[in-house]
């Protein structure tokens, strides 16, 4: 046998024993997903599975895997209990608190990043208020609004949900802003454009993952907010979260009805994550600079 011939065979071991590590490597990183988006998924499928069986099916335990299709908890949420109009309470809240925090907080931030307005004083604040549990704030809060004949209202609900979302997207997006190429807009205001001009037509869509980002985070916070929600809406102006609370009675939780309002309630993150999981992977300044 020639070295030619022996050297190939002296490295098939070797190049075997690494082929197989990588194919176990990949086989672990692969079972490790696996469990992983199993325990994620399974307590939402259960909570499906849960909202489409009897409301008496609901408290079987072991569970009849065999039931069949039936919305009587569906029905009972949405037509009994009227969460159709708990829904559109706390989507027409989430959508405005996250349109206005957008409004106020593009300027804003953009001034900060760009003119350092208020100095570091300014983020030092923006932070502090993050740093203060809302917990605090509800008694004095609600003894004004009920002096104020504000209980019950929706937009004093808004207007809570954007003091505490409104810094904090302003903190997000002076962060994007700070991160675009500046000779952007520089060649933007040498061509004739106004600085509003540049912000408008250059800065707000070269910073759209940002925007989307933070837009997403002011909806979810104030889609998920329980505590003023509780304290200060009343039957016209309860939001979904305060609603589910309702289900939990004296007699017991209503199992089925509580899995229908967990799905309706989780339904619209869910779609939005779908819909912006591409912006947010997308690089902020990606083809601006040619």
């Amino acid at each position: 046998m020639t070295a030619a011939t022996a050297a190939p065979l002296a490295g098939t071991p070797a190049s075997s024993r690494r082929r197989r590590r990588v194919s176990v490597g990949r086989l672990a990183t692969h079972l490790v997903l696996i469990v992983s988006s199993l325990v994620i998924l399974l307590p939402l499928l259960w909570i499906a599975r849960t909202s489409i069986v009897s409301r008496r099916t609901a408290y079987l335990i072991p569970p009849d895997f065999g039931a069949g299709l039936n919305l009587d908890s569906w029905a009972y949420i949405l037509a009994d209990q009227n969460f159709v109009r708990f829904f559109i309470n706390s989507l027409g809240i989430g959508v405005g608190t996250a349109m206005i925090s957008l409004l106020i907080g593009v300027p804003a931030g953009y001034s900060i990043a760009r003119w350092r307005t208020g100095g570091q004083g300014t983020r030092v604040g923006i932070l502090a208020t993050q740093i203060l549990p809302p917990i605090t704030l509800i008694i004095p809060v609600f003894i004004v609004a009920r002096e104020l004949g504000l209980l019950n209202n929706q937009v004093l609900i808004a207007v809570m949900y954007l003091s505490f979302n409104l810094p904090f997207v302003v903190w997000i997006l002076s962060g994007f802003f700070q991160g675009l190429p500046v000779e952007v807009e520089e060649a933007g205001l040498v061509d004739g454009a106004t600085r509003l001009q540049v912000l408008r037509l250059i800065v707000v869509p070269m910073a759209r993952p940002g925007l989307i980002a933070a837009g997403v985070f002011s909806f979810v916070l104030s889609w998920n907010e329980f505590l003023f929600a509780f304290i200060l809406t009343g039957i016209d102006s309860r939001t979904l979260p305060v609603a589910l609370v309702g289900l939990i009675t004296q007699a017991g939780t209503q199992v089925g009805p509580m899995a229908a309002g967990t799905v309706l309630m989780s339904a619209p993150v869910i779609v939005l994550t779908f819909m912006v999981k591409r912006y947010l992977v997308t690089g902020l300044t990606f083809g601006s600079v040619k």
